[in-house]
């Protein structure tokens, strides 16, 4: 688990008199949940918990607001109840159906990432996922990729799906052949062709997605520490450098 202190949180975010603009110290601490499977990255911390690029931004959120906070990655399905039943109040997420009921959604993304599809030469691209209808894919245990993973599994589609347990068995299998597709996250992907390259290789885009800030609907008084939180991105993502958070990236160029 990885816990979070305020008084470390506070030397990311800023000085005091900013703090007290958006001050919410009436609010109870909060829980952070994020997924134990990374959106962004195949690296690992110290603890063996997934690497999260957001944890800073999170940190300078919750330091401006003046809100106390811990984090903690859970696999993707007990996240999304731990949101729903409140015992997790906070996330920042690619948006997800099954949360729109129990959860507020920040009315703008915070950052964003591409789903990619993965091809070999003499594989022909498509012009869209519903050209996926009726091919054989590769997808990796665990994602959702938004909606997409509801396309996928629709028997309507007539696709064929591969699950891989990770983005390294996705890429061998799409090398040896054993399906023409491969849907994955572009931060993964790049970071394992970094270390085993394929000849051959193309890629299209096939979704871009906005991760935006999650708020449980039963955490006190939800909706008004959401547009806390929400200011308070809106005024660090105005300047990231000056507040001293680094945001993802996709194609090297800052998400935004």
């Amino acid at each position: 688990m990885l816990a979070l202190r305020v008084g470390m949180v506070a030397l990311l975010a800023g000085t005091q008199p900013v703090l007290a603009q958006v001050q919410v110290s009436d609010t109870s601490p909060i829980d952070y949940v994020y997924p134990d499977q990374s959106v962004w990255t195949t690296r690992v911390n110290a603890g063996g918990e997934p690497e999260n690029p957001l944890l800073g931004l999170a940190a300078a959120i919750f330091a401006r607001v003046g809100l106390a906070w811990r984090a903690k990655s859970y696999p993707a399905a007990r996240m999304f109840e731990a949101l729903k039943e409140g015992s997790g109040g906070f996330s920042i997420l690619v948006e997800a159906p099954v949360l729109r009921q129990c959860c507020l959604s920040s009315q703008r993304p915070v950052a964003g990432t591409e789903v990619r599809l993965y091809r070999l030469d003499g594989t022909p691209p498509i012009a869209g996922r519903d050209d996926l209808s009726g091919k054989d894919v590769i997808t990796i245990r665990g994602y959702s990729y938004g909606q997409l993973r509801n396309f996928v599994d629709d028997p309507a589609h007539r696709i064929i799906d591969n699950i891989a347990n990770s983005h390294e068995a996705a890429f061998l299998m799409l090398r040896n052949h054993r399906a023409a597709y491969l849907i994955d996250y572009v931060g993964p992907a790049v970071e394992v062709l970094a270390d085993h390259p394929i000849e051959g290789l193309r890629f299209q885009v096939l979704e871009r997605l906005g991760v935006h800030l999650v708020l449980s609907k039963t955490y006190p008084d939800a909706e008004r520490v959401m547009a806390r939180l929400e200011a308070a991105a809106a005024a660090i993502l105005a300047d990231p450098k000056a507040a001293g958070v680094s945001l993802p990236t996709v194609g090297g160029e800052v998400s935004r």
